[in-house]
C-alpha cells in the first residue's frame, strides 16, 4: 500500500498543518506497518504554476499525476492562506485534475475516476470559519478541496484546527482537538 504525504505550509517547522499531517501519517504507519511513504514538501520544492505550454498532452511528462494515480492514500497539510489553499497546493491540484485520467465528461456530466483513493486533509485556520460561525462565508479552503476531490470521485476526510491566532488558550485547544480527531479517525 502506498501513501503520498504532501505539505504546503510556508512556515516550516512552525506549521501546525505540518505537525497534524505528520501525526496522521504516523497513525496510518502504525496501523499499516508495510506502508510505503512518499513525502513532498510543496513549499520547499514547488511545482511550477500551470501554463498553456504545460497542459498535459500525449507524450508529455505527467510525473505528479502518475504519482497521485499510483497512490492509495494521500495525506495533505493545508493551511488557510487568504481564505483559500496555498498557491503551492493549487499548483499540485492543477496537475492531478486531468480529463480522461482523474475525471471524464459524459452525457450526464462529469464522472470522477479516482474514487479508489483515501484523502485525509489537515486543515489549519487562524480564525473561526466553521459552518456555525459568522465568517463561514469566507471559508474557501475546505469547500474548495471538497469540490476538487469530489469532482474526481473522492470524498476527503478533514482534520481541522481553527482559531489558532485568537490567543494561546484557543491555540492549545485547537491543536488538542485536532489531535483527538486524528486518533478517532483510525479507530
Amino acid at each position: 500500500m502506498k501513501l503520498l504525504h504532501l505539505d504546503s505550509a510556508i512556515t516550516g517547522d512552525n506549521s501546525i498543518s505540518r505537525k497534524l499531517s505528520a501525526s496522521i501519517v504516523a497513525h496510518l504507519t502504525a496501523a499499516n506497518p508495510g506502508l510505503t511513504i512518499t513525502y513532498r514538501d510543496l513549499a520547499a520544492a514547488p511545482i511550477d504554476h500551470l501554463t498553456l505550454s504545460m497542459m498535459p498532452t500525449p507524450g508529455a511528462s505527467t510525473a505528479t499525476l502518475d504519482e497521485f494515480l499510483d497512490t492509495d492514500i494521500v495525506v495533505i497539510g493545508a493551511p488557510m492562506y487568504n481564505f483559500t489553499v496555498p498557491t503551492q497546493l493549487k499548483a499540485w491540484i492543477d496537475r492531478i485534475l486531468v480529463a480522461g485520467k482523474t475525471f471524464r465528461y459524459g452525457e450526464a456530466g462529469p464522472t470522477g475516476l479516482a474514487g479508489d483513493k483515501r484523502v485525509i486533509i489537515a486543515v489549519t485556520r487562524g480564525g473561526l470559519y466553521g459552518a456555525d460561525t459568522p465568517a463561514a462565508g469566507a471559508e474557501h479552503l475546505e469547500t474548495y478541496l471538497s469540490t476538487v476531490f469530489g469532482f474526481i470521485g473522492v470524498v476527503p476526510e478533514f482534520i481541522i484546527a481553527e482559531g489558532m491566532l485568537l490567543g494561546p488558550v484557543q491555540l492549545e485547544a485547537a491543536i488538542a482537538h485536532a489531535h483527538q480527531k486524528v486518533s478517532e479517525i483510525f479507530v
